[in-house]
């Protein structure tokens, strides 16, 4: 199947249908193109959408990273910013691979089918203009057998004719045997040339124009070969990039199995736990007796009839501030108005009775007040945006929490300041035992000058552990809940009729109490703080299996290894950790992820923890 054989005639034709072929190119040519700048497109704008939902270094957004979802997010933009790379390496590979080599053919093409259709063109004007020498030929041996003819003819006619002369008649036929042989030399001028036509004809439609048809047609296959492969490279170049791709929605897959609900649920508690009880249950009185109320064991005054305060009233103070929301304090359980009231006692000339309703919005609608300096202070502090340097505007259990990260960082800050004092002891040794590489008293200022960054730091850390110890001291553990609950409404009562009926300040700060004796605020104060400072000795309330290894490597951890026993002498309060002990002596907390807790059934049934 040859066009030189099959198409021989068609050489117009095959013109038209290679600059088609080559138009074809072009046009897939500038798909590629388009593609090309589509995928850079894509890519750009998923970096741009990952870059607009990354996280911004604040505090807020820190905060944030805590929790798995959020964490999972970042790895889903982190993995479409690598997802956007893939689609710029195909745009990359599809440029270089398909788009330049196509290119360079089209311009090959062009020049390579321009060379070929010339050649036709040469073959062809030879072909006809042999072709017009024959028919020169032809038509000059046809004028010259007419003019011999004539000349015969002429010839003929005089020497028949008896009037003309002997010379006019060898005159024609002289001239018809001039004419006579001018055919016959055209006779065979004519032979010769359309011989030799013959033979380029032959020439020319059997081996020449076969010849270039031929190229022409392999160039035009070689131009459907290339349009191929440059398909396949099309798919190759997507292809080679699926793997990744694959692996980034792994990732993002991983990333979204990796969401932990209850882990996120724990720091929320974490973040907002303010390590105090619930209250109690408000105890019922009976106000069907048609006499005035009277002071029941479970009122809110708890005043003795001679006016002196209740012990417990001062007791409590202080401790009904965590349980209120915001700018609206709790309404007290019902109790006697009057603290001198006495059962079946005579009624008060100067208060009357009022409805139980009454009452309770006239303490819900009372407005907050700052009583002492020191709240005053507090509150101020916190408008003004500087926050307590012991964090005493927090609850105790987020209070905590702050104080050991202060005491972290700064336990950080003494270990690379220590890191850079041994590193200039051992430069200042050597100079020691090698003066030439330098003078000793060079370090010694900066020495000095770390020493004492040090020792501000210990002073600053010794002060927060302080503040840290008084508040583990004031928490509240599970063996009190039971006591702290039938004391909490006793305290309320008493708050609300010896003070006003305030527990914040007005920017939601918690403030402290003051009391209208001063002296009932000073001792219900101080048996309040000496009621959180009795320590109780930690009894074991299970046991525990470490599951991993932990180097305790932080001020009040304890160093585990994979399936030891331990003693638990404090459960998980919500903040990670459980306190352990190994001997009488050595105790600490370490990770509660990392061991399975085993609680006695007297304590708290039989849970496990993972």
């Amino acid at each position: 199947m040859s066009w030189g054989t099959e198409l021989w005639d068609q050489f117009d034709n095959l013109d038209k249908h290679l600059q088609w072929g080559i138009e074809f190119v072009e046009r897939y040519n500038k798909f590629v193109k388009d593609r090309t700048d589509i995928e850079i497109s894509y890519a750009k704008q998923l970096r741009n959408l990952s870059k607009k939902y990354q996280s911004k270094k604040n505090s807020r957004e820190e905060e944030e990273q805590r929790f798995t979802s959020c964490r999972a997010f970042m790895t889903l933009l982190n993995e479409m910013n690598d997802y956007a790379g893939q689609h710029e390496v195909v745009a990359e590979n599809m440029s270089g691979m398909i788009f330049a080599e196509l290119a360079r053919y089209i311009q090959e093409l062009k020049q390579e089918k321009k060379m070929h259709f010339q050649e036709g063109r040469r073959a062809q004007q030879h072909i006809e203009s042999c072709w017009k020498q024959l028919e020169a030929s032809k038509r000059r041996f046809e004028r010259d057998c007419k003019e011999a003819e004539r000349a015969q003819q002429h010839f003929e006619k005089m020497d028949s004719d008896l009037n003309v002369t002997k010379a006019d008649v060898e005159k024609a036929r002289q001239q018809a045997h001039t004419r006579h042989q001018m055919a016959s030399d055209s006779k065979a001028e004519y032979c010769s040339i359309l011989q030799n036509f013959n033979k380029e004809q032959h020439e020319h439609y059997y081996t020449n124009i076969p010849n270039i048809f031929q190229k022409i047609q392999d160039l035009d296959e070689r131009r459907i070969v290339r349009i191929g492969d440059s398909m396949k490279t099309f798919s190759e170049v997507d292809r080679k990039v699926i793997p990744i791709i694959g692996k980034c929605l792994d990732e993002i897959t991983k990333a979204a199995d990796s969401i932990d609900v209850k882990q996120d649920t724990q720091l929320v508690i974490e973040s907002f736990k303010s390590g105090f009880e619930q209250p109690g249950d408000v105890e019922f009185e009976d106000f069907s007796q048609s006499m005035k109320r009277t002071v029941s064991e479970s009122s809110l005054s708890n005043n003795r009839p001679d006016g002196k305060p209740d012990s417990k009233s001062g007791k409590s103070k202080g401790k009904l501030w965590p349980f209120i929301k915001k700018n609206k304090p709790p309404p007290p359980p019902p109790s006697s108005t009057t603290p001198s009231a006495v059962p079946n006692g005579p009624q008060s000339p100067k208060q009357q009775k009022e409805p139980l309703s009454h009452r309770l919005n006239e303490f819900m609608t009372s407005k907050p007040k700052i009583h002492c300096f020191r709240s005053l202070k507090r509150g101020l502090s916190l408008k003004l945006g500087s926050v307590p340097e012991d964090f005493s505007h927090l609850p105790p259990e987020q209070r905590r929490k702050k104080l050991q990260q202060k005491i972290d960082e700064i336990n950080k800050e003494i270990q690379k300041e220590s890191d850079e004092r041994d590193g200039l002891t051992k430069m200042k040794d050597v100079y020691v035992k090698n003066p030439q590489m330098g003078d000793p008293s060079s370090v010694a200022p900066r020495l000095a000058e770390i020493g004492q960054t040090i020792e501000k730091l210990r002073q600053e850390s010794q002060k927060f552990e302080a503040w840290l110890a008084e508040v583990e001291g004031r928490l509240p553990t599970k063996s009190d809940q039971t006591r702290r609950q039938s004391e909490m409404y006793e305290s309320q009562s008493s708050a609300v009729n010896n003070c006003p009926q305030d527990r914040e300040s007005p920017d939601g700060s918690y403030t402290e109490e003051q009391s209208q004796d001063p002296q009932l605020k000073v001792a219900a104060q101080n048996e309040f703080d000496d009621e959180f400072d009795d320590e109780e000795v930690l009894t074991s309330i299970g046991t525990c299996k470490a599951m991993y290894p932990f180097e305790g490597q932080n001020e009040g951890t304890i160093t585990i290894t994979e399936g030891e026993t331990l003693t638990v002498i404090e459960e998980d309060k919500g903040d990670g950790w459980t306190r352990v002990r190994r001997s009488e002596d050595e105790e600490g907390y370490v990770p509660t992820s990392y061991v399975e807790v085993y609680l006695d059934k007297s304590v708290k049934g039989a849970m496990t923890y993972i």
